[in-house]
């Protein structure tokens, strides 16, 4: 039964993972024409709702999953065939409440288990790249709020598309410099970030560590 369990959750982990992935790379389809916008965001607001309800069986966790994900799916097709500041705002909103749904099942799903098993370690990386693209709405939201508070070097203003970018070289503390935060606000959160990247592979190691040497041994 472990054996089915365990089964069960690689599958539902890896699809997970590669949807975010695909997402992720997938980004400049919402500034598209035609259709691609709303192929975009349908595929975006359905992999959490469909990720939550694979690996919660929380009840008002699944219906915060579906109610940000429908919310995530009318902001961003308003902003993409209607745009304007209010639907950019609603979108960077709705987004932060979805990946904070899936962040909250994923750090369950992690944390919680008790032996180190490949969907432990396929969820944690789906973890880590869901804090890089929530870290893009918030960071787009501080934009928003605070025109300015990041500069491009190129001198081009600062995109979607770019924030993610920018999360994610943030986030692994890679640093190209390319983008800057000048805001207070801005430099807060983007430091904030920088940290947690660093803390969540240490945390992270050590707990697989940690599952790893208790779980019993075989003759044992």
């Amino acid at each position: 039964m472990m054996a089915l369990r365990s089964n069960k959750g690689v599958v539902a982990n890896a699809a997970l993972l590669a949807a975010i992935l695909v997402h992720n790379l997938s980004y400049p389809l919402s500034t598209a024409s035609g259709p691609w916008p709303a192929v975009f965001y349908l595929f975006y607001a359905s992999i959490f709702v469909a990720g939550t309800w694979a690996l919660s069986s929380d009840r008002v966790l699944r219906l915060l999953a579906t109610a940000t994900g429908a919310a995530v799916l009318v902001a961003g097709l308003a902003n993409s065939y209607a745009p304007g500041p209010q639907v950019a705002l609603a979108v960077f909103a709705t987004s932060i409440a979805y990946h904070l749904v899936m962040g909250v099942a994923l750090v369950r799903y992690t944390f919680s288990a008790r032996t180190v098993m490949s969907d432990v370690v396929l969820a944690a990386t789906s973890l880590y790249l869901v804090i890089g693209s929530g870290f893009a709405a918030i960071l787009a939201l501080i934009e928003w709020l605070a025109p300015g508070s990041f500069v491009a070097s190129s001198g081009a203003a600062i995109t979607w598309q770019q924030m993610v970018y920018y999360s994610y070289v943030t986030l692994t503390t890679v640093g190209y410099g390319d983008i800057t935060p000048v805001g207070s606000y801005a430099q807060a959160i983007a430091s904030f970030e920088a940290v947690l990247g660093v803390l969540y592979t240490v945390v992270l190691l050590s707990r697989l560590v940690g599952m790893y040497a208790s779980a019993p041994k075989d003759g044992s």
